[in-house]
């Protein structure tokens, strides 16, 4: 039969009362309460009738038969010498035995007992009266135990199962001990068999090539499909601790790096922030709920796998061993070097990614290692990621954390440390300006003025233009001008705090130099506040003579950095720093190659080429007589540098 019914609209739908709707919620639910509370009651009733039906089954003696049949033997010979013939009984006493005859309980019941016939039987009788009820029996054969088994029901009633339980004999199973315990000790005492050498270096190759196909097999099935296959990056990260002392280290360096190249492959472009509690609670379709799926479970074994780099390198750090001993100690140098090597390709391939603060926390204080190749590699990373980094997130951090570590350890830290701030890529920043300018912008119109000039509509629609400007210029992809000179002002702001702390407080540490090129670099990005106060301090340091003839050169191009920039609208002579260059110029060491003459170079084209109008002819011709002098004296590569700077000055 056709079903007429029809669905209820969406508009009828819409026109029903909450009240309504409430109501036939909770009719459905108290229909689902009550039938799960009748299937209760009835499995409650089949469990009470099994127990009482294994409670009931009785267990009579033979004697105790024979003392009933006697018994019931003499009432039958009482019941026939008290009967009366038929003959010379009254017609009411004849119909009241059929009557009786009828009855099932006259029959059933027990006659020995006192009790009415339609006596209600009592739901709970003590526990004792069962018992006695039941007959006794001699234990003259050892009990059979018993299985029970699952009850078959039928039109008269439940009918329990049981099965005996098989009963091995105890002398069988004594054979069978010592049997084992025989095989035992054959066992033991037969040798293992030792392998030679060549065996021994054959069985690890096969285990190897096992371990590697392994590695292999889950590596292209999570490359060829990450949604499907994320649950396969934690079977090959637990081969991270693998427990074979024959191959555990190069099963252990194999799975770190390809790991670490699965990461750089399936992570997306963009950061993964975890759900909040109404996003979970939401419904989404099942493409969105995949992806999430995915995106946590990456998320999560990410974070193991960087946990597990940072023990490996903290353990080797500390000279500490697991207590399984699979590894030696000069293994896990080995172990640490991989670690490190995967966290910095990390931290250049995925500076957009989860958790790359905490990759700078870890590859910063290795910078200052004692091993070379560690600290190597951690430079090299540094500044590919200074390199690379077009807007300056990731260099904003890590020179924090280096400005950190150097104030941390009381500035005993290597110069190339500092070093690589060289190669940040900042070329202008934010400088200060006007009052008017820093001054925050008024905005176009008052609340006053919206609410005298625009309409209610208008104002609505203002609204919701701003709202969406504010989420266009969030979701931009693209670098903004203004937020990337925004970071690199920060950034070179801690720079210079860390540079001046160094000359205030550190003045004889090997961080000078480094400090004093880095001033030579960023001068010119300087504030002007503080022109005077750093010249003051740099010609105090020319001055002292415990500076390298290096040292001082780099101190003299900071001086004439900073006056060629902003410093052009101050009024300051520089005659103090031309002096000493005149003086030192003849120190310039000339039997050998050195990087000297190019800073000498440098220092020349600052004071002469971009200081033309404020330089005396006076001036100019003496060093032009210094300089044609020292190029007699160089290497011809240095002699070319020279006169060419003498062409300038002519």
């Amino acid at each position: 039969r056709k079903n007429t019914k029809r669905v209820p609209s969406f508009r009828k739908l819409l026109r029903t009362s909450k009240i309504k709707l409430e109501n036939k919620l909770k009719n459905k639910q108290y229909k689902q309460q009550s039938a799960a509370k009748k299937y209760r009651k009835e499995q409650k009733k089949l469990r009470e009738a099994v127990r009482d039906a294994i409670s009931r089954k009785p267990f009579p003696l033979e004697d105790c038969k024979r003392k009933q049949v006697g018994k019931s033997e003499k009432r039958d010979e009482e019941e026939e010498e008290d009967a009366l013939p038929l003959d010379m009984m009254d017609e009411d006493d004849l119909k009241l035995m059929e009557d009786l005859a009828q009855k099932a309980s006259f029959l059933t019941r027990d006659l020995s007992s006192n009790e009415p016939v339609h006596i209600k039987k009592r739901k709970h009788e003590s526990v004792i009266d069962k018992y006695e009820k039941v007959p006794r029996r001699m234990q003259t054969e050892p009990e059979k135990e018993l299985i029970h088994l699952l009850p078959i029901k039928d039109k008269s009633g439940i009918i329990p199962q049981t099965m005996e339980k098989p009963v091995l004999s105890v002398a069988h199973d004594e054979e069978e001990d010592t049997e084992e315990m025989e095989e035992a000790e054959d066992f033991s005492e037969e040798a293992l068999p030792v392998l030679t050498p060549e065996e021994m270096a054959a069985q690890r190759r096969q285990k190897l090539q096992e371990r590697k196909m392994h590695i292999a097999a889950l590596a292209s099935a999570i490359l060829s499909e990450p949604d499907s296959n994320i649950k396969k990056l934690k079977e090959l990260r637990a081969m991270l601790m693998e427990q074979d002392p024959n191959v555990a280290v190069i099963v252990r360096k194999l799975v770190m790096v390809s790991l670490m190249e699965i990461f750089k492959d399936i992570a997306p472009s963009y950061k993964i922030r975890p759900l909040t509690e109404a996003e979970k609670a939401t419904k989404v379709k099942k493409e969105t709920q995949k992806l999430r799926e995915f995106e946590e479970g990456l998320v999560s074994q990410y974070k193991f796998y960087l946990e597990n780099l940072e023990q490996t390198i903290k353990d080797w750090k500390q000279r500490k061993l697991k207590k399984s001993n699979v590894i030696s100690l000069k293994a896990y140098k080995g172990l640490a070097e991989v670690a490190v090597k995967c966290l910095c390709e990390l931290l250049v391939a995925l500076p957009h990614f989860n958790f790359h603060n905490n990759i700078i926390v870890l590859i910063v204080p290795l910078m200052n290692d004692e091993s070379k190749m560690i600290s190597e590699l951690c430079f090299e990373a540094v500044k590919k990621l200074f390199k690379q980094d077009k807007l300056g997130y990731a260099s904003l951090g890590v020179v924090k954390v280096i400005s950190g570590l150097v104030r941390g350890r009381n500035y005993n830290v290597r110069p190339e440390v500092l070093k690589v701030f060289l190669h940040l890529r900042i070329k202008e920043v934010e400088l200060q300006k006007d009052s008017e300018d820093i001054a925050p912008k008024k905005k176009f119109m008052t609340y006053k003025e919206k609410r005298k000039n625009l309409s209610r509509m208008q104002r609505k629609w203002k609204k919701a233009e701003e709202k969406l400007e504010r989420e266009l210029l969030e979701a931009e992809a693209s670098e903004s001008k203004e937020k990337k000179l925004k970071l690199h002002t920060e950034t070179l702001n801690i720079v210079f705090v860390t540079y001046f702390r160094i000359l205030k407080k550190a003045q004889k540490s090997p961080l000078l130099p480094a400090v004093l090129e880095g001033l030579a670099k960023f001068a010119h990005l300087i504030n002007v506040e503080f022109f005077d106060d750093l010249l003051i301090v740099l010609h105090s340091l020319i001055a002292s003579g415990g500076l390298s003839y290096r040292e001082s050169l780099h101190c003299i191009l900071s001086a004439f950095h900073i006056l060629s920039g902003q410093g052009d609208v101050l009024n300051i002579d520089p005659m103090k720093f031309y002096t000493h260059l005149y003086k030192t110029l003849f120190s310039l060491h000339a039997g050998g190659t050195n990087d000297d003459i190019g800073i000498v170079l440098q220092c020349l084209d600052a004071m002469f080429a971009k200081r033309r109008k404020q330089v005396s002819q006076q001036r100019a011709l003496a060093f032009l007589k210094r300089l044609s002098t020292l190029a007699l004296h160089v290497l011809p590569n240095s002699s070319l540098g020279i006169l060419a700077t003498n062409r300038v000055l002519m």
